[in-house]
């Protein structure tokens, strides 16, 4: 296997804006709640979001993603109630402090934001035999959260923030936004533009978890696996996560 010279490096490479400008980008994005505006989002900037998410990677090129849009408060209204519904019951899976902590979190934007945005998945959509997905099943599913992510970056760079709810029954949301069999509501979102981004993830900020070291959770050629250079990557891993909490590109 050819390996690749420094001219081919520079030929691929972003310049160092652009690649800072990725970066900070992915360090920005945040998961949005209670932050929305009543400001409506224009359809051109609907519109580019909603291209980045389509042209997300997706197995055997099946797209199997389709866009429900909501404006209409009242099917709003149905969703927050169901997700209301759920918080309750999800609020006692948690004992003790985690309940009461849990209790005081803000964990959807549902009737704040002016766009609430399913993004679905059907399974039918490329056939019964589908390249890549012969064996694992579920790499359609993957593939669609590939179009929620391109879309959460898409909107990080527009200024607008983006809540994914996902605290409710997957039969609720199907009979609300009246979803057929095949499909299923992979990520439910709140969209619009906001007051202000958190510097860090609110659950962080809460002490609901802290980001975990990267460099313990690489592996080398199996599960546990080390390697001679091991401790030089992980040293490189500690430097660069250090610069990202700062919300520093890791360059």
């Amino acid at each position: 296997m050819k390996t690749a010279t420094p001219g081919h490096q520079a030929h691929h490479q972003f310049d160092d804006a652009e690649r800072a400008a990725v970066y900070r980008n992915i360090l920005a994005r945040r998961d949005v709640r209670g932050q929305f505006l009543p400001e409506p989002v224009a359809d051109d900037m609907l519109a580019r979001i909603l291209t980045a998410a389509h042209f997300a990677p997706s197995v055997g090129f099946m797209q199997p993603w389709s866009f429900v849009l909501v404006r209409d408060q009242a099917v709003k209204q149905r969703v927050h109630d169901a997700f209301t519904l759920a918080n309750a019951e999800a609020a006692q899976m948690f004992e003790g402090k985690q309940r009461e902590v849990y209790s005081g979190l803000r964990l959807q934007g549902i009737l704040e934001a002016p766009i609430n945005l399913c993004i679905t998945c059907d399974r039918d959509r490329a056939g019964p035999v589908v390249i890549g997905r012969t064996h694992i099943k579920a790499m359609d599913l993957y593939s669609s959260v590939c179009a929620v992510q391109n879309l959460w970056l898409a909107a990080r760079a527009e200024g607008l923030g983006v809540g994914w709810v996902s605290i409710f029954r997957q039969s609720a949301i199907r009979e609300i936004l009246s979803l057929p069999e095949r499909v299923m509501a992979v990520a439910y979102l709140c969209i619009g533009h906001v007051s202000h981004f958190f510097d860090q993830p609110e659950l962080q900020t809460a002490g609901w978890r802290q980001r975990l070291p990267l460099d313990e959770l690489v592996h080398f050629d199996g599960w546990g696996g080390e390697h001679a250079d091991a401790e030089s990557l992980r040293a490189e891993l500690r430097a660069a996560q250090a610069l990202a909490a700062r919300g520093l590109p890791p360059l």
